[in-house]
């Protein structure tokens, strides 16, 4: 089956700041289609206001976005074992019919740990690759989708000592190793406390980055505040949006994107062409053809398959 993945877009943060109008109009420009948002509840699912969380980036599109009228959905995939469970295939229904998939503010580990192995983040990976969703990630989402992600809110908040945890490494298929920051450039801390890196510090994160196992082809992707990296896969292109860079460190090399900036996928390693069922189990994988077949012909007037397989 062909690889044909949509955009993903990635904020360091303010996904509902007023800068980042300009940025998902950007998106929603290059669609062909009237945008149809799900956003999924996951990275915030433990904390009890997660529908609002949810539904504040909802009325944001609805209100600053409203030429496109995109139409938005909210998926309570909150958490595992639990009527609102990123297994239900209930709840993660609605991704069949995205063509923008979002997931932003929470905790970078509990979204790792609540979507690894899933229905939602497999369906999720699907549609990207099958029916060109774009994803769009910010905050902790965006923390979560690395090889390896940063505990924030153990280290900073609880006080835990350094240490990494396994991220969804959503780039890991195409032979990508990523780390991603959002954050980067903060300056919550002003002059006494250094909160750059994700609130960690320059020195917290080079002790974090001195513990992680030899890896020559990893690229740290530092994304600043109110700003996006929209990488397209399809084009091997990535450029920056917003109002601060991009950094990329590769060993001792440190390269800077200024927003407005656009450079190749090479920048990030050297990517290959997955197969586009590449790490999605069997059984998901032709749920999810048999799904995009059926809903498909129900949109036809003559009913016809979506694609050959």
């Amino acid at each position: 089956m062909a690889f044909q993945p949509g955009l993903i877009t990635l904020f360091g943060s303010g996904e509902t700041s007023p800068s980042a109008q300009k940025i998902y109009h950007a998106l929603f420009s290059e669609m062909a289609a009237r945008p149809q948002v799900v956003i999924l509840e996951t990275p915030a699912g433990f904390e009890p206001n997660s529908g609002y969380v949810a539904d504040q980036v909802a009325a944001y599109l609805h209100k600053r976005l409203q030429n496109f009228r995109p139409q938005v959905t909210v998926a309570p995939a909150r958490k595992l074992g639990t009527p609102f469970s990123p297994d239900d295939p209930a709840i993660i229904q609605p991704l069949y019919d995205a063509n923008v998939i979002f997931m932003g503010p929470g905790s970078p580990t509990y979204a790792a740990r609540q979507l690894r192995d899933t229905l939602a983040w497999h369906v999720l990976r699907s549609m990207h690759r099958l029916a060109g969703a774009s994803l769009v990630f910010s905050s902790a989402m965006v923390l979560a989708a690395s090889r390896f992600t940063l505990p924030i809110y153990e280290i900073y908040k609880a006080g835990e000592d350094l240490h990494w945890k396994v991220g969804l490494d959503l780039f890991g298929d195409c032979g990508l190793s990523l780390i991603f920051v959002s954050h980067w450039n903060n300056r919550d801390g002003g002059d006494l406390l250094d909160t750059s890196r994700c609130y960690l510090g320059q020195q917290r994160f080079g002790e974090l980055l001195a513990m992680l196992p030899s890896d020559p082809d990893r690229r740290v992707v530092g994304i600043d505040e109110n700003t996006a990296l929209t990488i397209d896969l399809a084009h091997r292109q990535c450029e920056v949006r917003g109002a601060g860079g991009v950094t990329i460190v590769h060993g001792d090399r440190e390269q800077r994107f200024a927003a407005g900036g656009r450079f190749g996928l090479d920048a990030l390693g050297h990517c290959v062409t997955p197969d586009a069922q590449a790490s999605v189990p069997d059984a998901i994988w032709r749920e999810t053809l048999a799904t995009l077949e059926r809903m498909a012909a129900v949109r036809c007037d003559t009913p016809r398959p979506l694609m050959q397989h």
